[in-house]
């Protein structure tokens, strides 16, 4: 029989607007929470957590079975077998580990040992049968003791519910030294109830300060393990129950202190019962669920939607205790009583649809967000990238609060000081570091300057239209003219012969260059994947790619194309349809650009192939890491019909509904719903739409057409229709203010050459005219190749209709002659250093080995020889190495030196070895030299052994991961 779930309210909504027309909205038949499945991404690489959380609370009460690697992000893995216990804080989706403080774990006998190595512990297995999860609840049955054990949770504070199968051997296992480095600690003990205490450590956070209060519902003895001093880190408590009663076990956290910690606790639970706690927590989420209701046949699409819209509120988390004290980014304690203080902002990506969705659904919560960010600029001098628990983490790229603030702004969002909100974002801009100084002065940020480049000029491009955008809103000309020209630096990074956005490496095209390839120019990524990233000047994308045929040709065979990636190993780049990669945000827009080149079909085509093949209801059902949102909100907005390609322009791309009815339910108490007619999997292609009962031809809606209320309907069809492909019926994201001129690029010549080079300079803008100066000569036009004979420095610059480029210098350098080097091992592409003669250069390498100039081998050898022409005496050679082994880059084992007049070189005549499976955290160049006391020879062999597998003790060893060896330069004396 066919079932239709009506969700939401039993009414009718009558909507005035040019044409009156009649709603019916959805009546709730099911609970909401029954749709939700927290599995969802706690298998394949989702990094997702199933246990227990309240909508953006500061508890995450869930089990711990992963003690560390990638994949054991969250704390829990679906593959895992074994339960350690359960802790009171985790991360949902990230791609870095961090927290699961304060565990606990109810067992059958006293251990202090968690078992991870295979030895007896208090870990226990557990079987998904004897497993339970929804929104706000927990259960699982310990199969080797088989104590049952719930869990459940308020904003700050959760409570464990244990039932043992016997009232003997009782205990409870606290371990404050699970997973993370311990920094420091407390454990006291108040009564024979209740104890409290401290834990701070150092992972993704560095400086993370966790405080706690823990309430027994028994009597309990403790028990502390041997030698541990007056200040134990673990504890096993031994329950006095002889009636064999249930034991709840209820704790608080704070980031305040204790008291803040026994404040949570007593003002959240105090004498509820866990039952009161879960209905209480059900009734929270369902009505969070009920602010997006769906009406759909399919089972399936109802709990992937739900799921979603659920893993859209975990995070970002609360930080505030019920006083309303918080730790912030200066870790000192700070008091608000004006707006909730929230931590973990995964803002590169989350700006993209998490937030925009937040503006649509969670506008209240939005001001509380903004007013956050203004405090931690307050409090650590600049607005968060990646914050977390009042640390700044130095992770991701961009400066992607901005565009949050700028976004709600502009919709009309204003619970905030708009002004000092402004001078946050301008000064986010004007830093100096993670490339922005050569990013201000150039336009661009070179390879050499800043690794990650090609992608920190993008973001960082589109970022500035952000801050343009509000600046003119604010009527700020000054600001709007110098950020809108800096929005168009993105067309620095075009190189017009490939088509692609690449690196500038010493002014030239980084090569050779490979769209597909993984490098260092690109943030978890390769050229496919950031190419169309404009989404603030597509129009500008389009005109530089040479039109709308050749942009739509592009679009097409990047869907279309091989999935296979080459250069660096990155476990990010997931859900691969061509080289559309939906497992990572940075293509998260790239199928709704078809609509900008007449085609809007094909969006909906490929909208429907990713809804409905990398979104399953399974424990690996998403097709990447989660990202505290970002991918769950792409599901959701785009399953709805419509997704926001650029937050700032107000504007969301329509792509093709995915159910049959939905509605949002506004804050303002308005309603929108959408409704699809002939709705069924093969049909859906738009055949046409209305809004409001008028025709809607356009294929993109606004901010207030939503937000006011309203209803769309689309008519659907199995085959791709001309419904919004004229002109006049398509989006357009353009600047076509204040302009620039790109800054020209050296097209072709060596910036290192032996006798002499012959350079060609080039520009993105056909009509601009080059000049150039070689030293300090003064200015001439380019009109000609360029000789150049000796080292020297180039200057170049462009103009067009008087505007003039950034000036950009290159130096030149000759190198001898009469050397030449030849090497037998093959280095990666994507650390090439500068080619086959980037050894004997002159070139040296810096500690940030993405910046360009080392030369990489992984899990080979370095062999290289140098021919310096003639039999001459040699002093010395020197060649450097660099280690940074959190990157898999470890000194050789062994470095040896020949000398032949020939090149029969026989057995080495110096060798050094060097202990390079030692374990550090530095990152160091080391020189080795060889004394050769006036040898003669002509020929030099260098030989550098690599370390092969990575060593036991190094996180990628379960990668099965293998060592590079870099190195650059040889110096010869």
């Amino acid at each position: 029989m066919k079932q239709l779930f009506y969700l939401g309210y039993c009414m009718l909504l009558l909507i005035s607007c040019k044409h009156t027309s009649s709603v019916t909205i959805s009546k709730k038949e099911k609970s909401l929470l029954s749709y939700v499945n927290p599995f969802i991404g706690t298998g394949g690489h989702g990094h997702t957590y199933p246990g227990a959380t309240l909508p953006f609370g500061m508890m995450q009460l869930s089990p711990d079975t992963r003690l560390d690697g990638w994949d054991g992000c969250s704390g829990y893995h679906y593959s895992d077998t074994y339960i350690y216990g359960f802790s009171h804080t985790h991360l949902s989706g990230t791609g870095v580990s961090d927290y699961g403080d304060i565990l606990l774990m109810p067992t059958n006998e006293i251990n202090f040992h968690n078992g991870a190595d295979g030895k007896k512990g208090y870990r226990a297995p557990f079987s998904h049968s004897n497993e339970t999860a929804s929104p706000g609840y927990y259960h699982v049955i310990l199969d080797s003791t088989n104590i049952k054990v719930a869990l459940t949770v308020t904003k700050r504070a959760g409570m464990h519910k244990y039932t043992f199968p016997s009232s003997e051997n009782q205990f409870v296992i606290l371990d404050l030294e699970h997973r993370d480095k311990l920094l420091g600690h407390t454990l006291s003990q108040l009564s024979r109830t209740e104890f409290n205490g401290y834990r701070f450590s150092e992972a993704w956070a560095k400086d993370q300060r966790l405080y706690f209060h823990i309430k027994f519902s028994h009597p309990v003895t403790v028990t502390y393990p041997p030698n541990k001093g007056i200040s134990p880190t673990k504890a096993a408590f031994q329950v006095e129950n002889p009636e064999n009663e249930v034991v709840v076990v209820s704790v608080g956290i704070s980031a305040v202190d204790i008291e803040g910690a026994q404040k949570n606790l007593d003002a959240e639970i105090a004498d509820k019962d866990f039952e009161q706690l879960k209905r209480e927590a059900e009734s929270v989420w369902e009505k969070q669920l009920e602010k997006i209701v769906i009406e759909t046949e399919n089972d399936t699409h109802n709990i992937n939607f739900y799921t979603a819209l659920y893993h859209t509120m975990v995070a970002p988390n609360l930080y505030q205790d019920v006083d309303g004290r918080y730790r912030g980014m200066d870790m000192k304690i700070h008091q608000t009583s004006g707006f909730d203080y929230y931590t973990v902002f995964s803002l590169w990506d989350t700006y993209r649809a998490t937030h925009p969705l937040y503006t649509l659904i969670e506008q209240e919560r939005t001001n509380h967000f903004i007013n956050t960010f203004i405090a931690k600029y307050d409090e650590g001098g600049i607005l968060p990238i990646w914050d977390l628990s009042g640390n700044y983490t130095g992770c991701m790229i961009g400066y992607h609060a901005v565009p949050v603030i700028a976004d709600a702004y502009l919709k009309g969002i204003r619970g905030f000081d708009a002004e000092k909100a402004f001078a946050a974002m301008k000064h986010s801009a004007m830093q100096d570091r993670l490339g922005l100084a050569p990013y201000k002065n150039f336009g661009f940020i070179p390879v050499e300057a800043e690794s990650e480049s090609v992608s920190k000029t993008l973001e960082y491009a589109y970022d500035d239209w952000t801050i343009a955008q509000m600046a003119k809103a604010l009527g700020k000309e000054a600001d709007e003219k110098l950020f809108f020209e800096r929005a168009q630096y993105y067309k620095n990074s075009f190189n017009p012969k490939t088509n692609f956005m690449q690196g500038r490496f010493r002014n030239t095209w980084f090569a050779p260059f490979d769209p597909f390839e993984v490098n260092f120019n690109y943030t978890e990524a390769n050229a496919w994947q950031y190419s169309l990233y404009v989404p603030q000047d597509i129009a500008g994308l389009i005109t530089l790619m040479g039109g709308k045929k050749i942009f739509s040709n592009h679009l097409d065979t990047l869907f279309e194309t091989t999935s296979t990636t080459s250069g660096r190993d990155q476990a990010d780049i997931t859900g691969l349809i061509g080289q559309y990669a939906h497992g990572n945000e940075p293509s998260h827009h790239m199928a709704y650009l078809y609509n900008f080149v007449n085609q809007p079909y094909k969006t909906q085509e490929k909208i429907h192939e990713i809804l409905t093949s990398l979104y399953h209801n399974s424990p690996d059902g998403i097709s990447g890491n989660e990202d505290c949102g970002q991918m769950s909100a792409w599901y959701v907005l785009s399953s709805l019909g419509f997704y926001p390609v650029t937050p700032g322009s107000n504007q969301y791309i329509i792509g093709t509904p995915l159910f049959e009815k939905a509605t949002m339910h506004f804050e303002n108490g308005n309603q929108f719903t959408i409704t699809a007619t002939n709705h069924s999997p093969k049909h859906k292609f738009i055949a046409s739409a209305t809004l409001n009962g008028d025709p809607l031809t356009r294929s993109y809606l606004w901010h207030e057409e939503l937000i006011k209320g309203g209803d769309l309907r689309f008519e659907m069809t199995d085959t791709p229709s001309n419904w919004a492909t004229k002109d006049n019926e398509i989006p357009k994201t353009e600047i076509n203010v204040h302009p620039i001129t790109s800054a020209p690029y050296i097209a072709s010549g060596d910036v290192t050459f032996k006798k002499e080079t012959t350079v060609t300079l080039g520009s993105a803008q056909e009509e601009a005219i080059i000049y150039y100066s070689i030293n300090d000569t003064t200015f001439k036009r380019y009109e000609s190749p360029i000789t150049i004979k000796e080292a020297c420095t180039l200057h170049i610059y462009a103009e067009d209709n008087g505007i003039k480029s950034s000036v950009i210098s290159t130096k030149f350098f000759m190198i001898d002659p009469n050397r030449s080097i030849q090497l037998h091992t093959e280095y990666a592409n994507e650390y090439n250093g500068g080619g086959p003669t980037a050894l004997i250069d002159g070139i040296f390498g810096a500690q940030d080995f993405r910046t360009g100039a080392w030369q990489g081998y992984q899990d080979t050898d370095l062999i290289a020889v140098i021919d310096l022409g003639s039999i001459q005496p040699l002093d010395m050679v020197q060649i450097n190495f660099l280690q940074d082994q959190r990157s898999w880059i470890f000194y050789p084992t062994k470095v040896e030196c020949y000398v032949s007049d020939t090149h029969n070189f026989g057995t080495p005549q110096i060798s050094e070895i060097i202990a390079s499976e030692t374990p550090s955290e530095n990152i160091d160049i080391k020189t080795i030299s060889f004394d050769l006391k006036g040898q003669s020879g002509r020929y030099l062999k260098i030989k550098a052994a690599n370390l092969g597998a990575l060593p036991a003790w190094h996180l990628g060893a379960t990668l099965d991961g293998k060592a590079w060896i870099f190195v650059d330069e040889i110096i010869i004396k």
